[in-house]
């Protein structure tokens, strides 16, 4: 038992409050960057607040949420000491799921559980969440940042978001539309994005590593090296936040092009996202070629109509994956797929290429049983 003649502070009990203070101070300008008109007031009160008169423009508004992490990208950002981008990674692992309804992203909230609150490094990370929320155009209207001594690591930390969209109920994408002969067209992702990491930090051995050990230390000094397979080092290819496709996709739809539905392609790959846009009748034929072997072969390399990203295809060969199972692991170079009709296919490619987009075609829709095959294997 503590002795309660001696004054025992929180801070004593490693919560510094006035850490905290520092790096909400830190942060508010960030944030402030992110403003949109709807926001009222800024950060520092119980309550991100945010105008609803948006709204009032549509005839059947729908609010849509998401909530998502960043996994166990986290782990390499600890063991990298690179903090700047994994902000980013959270934003977009939360729109861009809020973006396959069709909705516009309006306001983000933040959570940061963090073992030791160090306002330099607080600040590098919501560095790449304000950023995340530029580049979706969504005001981040606040967040927590909670300090867990003698829970967490004191360089431990995990991340939480959770965004807020709105969509007219009469322009929502809705996978029921998706019909046999429908084109699929794919939107080329910046590399891993944020899943798969579980596997990533096996392949590179980083397992069991805590930052800061010799051990560490010299295993990050081998990513940090150049790697001319990737054109670069191991630790940029795998720290490049996920792409956010919020912007091109909206303008595309105030446009009125006529996009049926969209499929963010995370955590379970292509296989386990491209279904998400289906209906029950309509199967996702998806074109890739096995150089030998079958789908299901370890180690076969499998060739695409579109670029996989080195990063990508250097950590499926080092876990001398199957193509089936690198299809429901990684993106494969693919970060949100597309699906319109195929009297559209043309109008909707030159829509997304005047926004400065390189659309590919994926595959087509058949009947089915809202299954993702490949063509390979048919």
């Amino acid at each position: 038992m503590s002795d309660t003649t001696q004054q025992l502070t929180y801070a004593d009990a490693g919560v510094d409050t006035a850490e905290g203070a520092r790096a909400v101070d830190a942060i508010r300008s960030m944030v402030a960057s992110t403003n949109r008109p709807e926001v009222i007031g800024g950060i520092g009160g119980f309550g991100g607040l945010f105008s609803a008169a948006k709204l009032k423009e549509m005839d059947d508004p729908v609010l849509i949420s998401g909530t998502d992490g960043v996994g166990t990208k986290l782990a390499l950002a600890q063991l990298l000491d690179r903090h700047e981008t994994v902000g980013q990674d959270l934003v977009a692992m939360c729109v861009n799921d809020i973006l396959a309804s069709g909705a516009e992203p309006l306001f983000f909230l933040d959570y940061v559980a963090i073992g030791h609150l160090e306002a330099d490094r607080m600040a590098k990370i919501v560095s790449g969440i304000a950023e995340g929320c530029r580049l979706a155009g969504c005001a981040l209207v606040g967040g927590e940042m909670a300090e867990h001594p003698g829970v967490m690591r004191a360089d431990d930390y995990d991340l939480a978001g959770f965004a807020v969209g709105a969509v007219d109920r009469a322009r929502m994408l809705d996978p029921e539309t998706v019909r046999p002969g429908d084109v699929i067209f794919g939107l080329a992702s910046t590399g891993v994005h944020s899943n798969g990491y579980s596997l990533v930090r096996r392949v590179l051995g980083v397992d069991g590593l805590v930052p800061g050990t010799p051990e560490a230390e010299e295993c990050r000094g081998k990513l940090e090296a150049f790697d001319e397979n990737l054109g670069e080092s191991m630790a940029d290819a795998v720290m490049k936040p996920t792409r956010i496709y919020v912007k091109p996709i909206l303008k595309a739809l105030a446009a009125g092009t006529p996009i049926k539905a969209l499929a963010h392609i995370t955590g379970g790959g292509i296989s386990e996202n491209l279904d998400r846009a289906l209906p029950d009748t309509v199967d996702a034929i998806v074109d890739r070629t096995i150089e030998a072997g079958t789908g299901d072969t370890p180690g076969v390399a499998a060739t695409f109509a579109w670029d996989v990203p080195p990063v990508i295809s250097e950590i499926c060969r080092r876990a001398n994956l199957s193509p089936n199972e690198a299809c429901k692991t990684f993106n494969m170079g693919v970060g949100l797929c597309i699906i319109c009709a195929p009297e559209d296919a043309d109008a909707v490619r030159s829509e997304l290429e005047g926004l400065g987009e390189k659309p590919f075609v994926v595959g087509t829709c058949v009947e089915g049983t809202g299954q993702v095959r490949y063509a390979d294997q048919m």
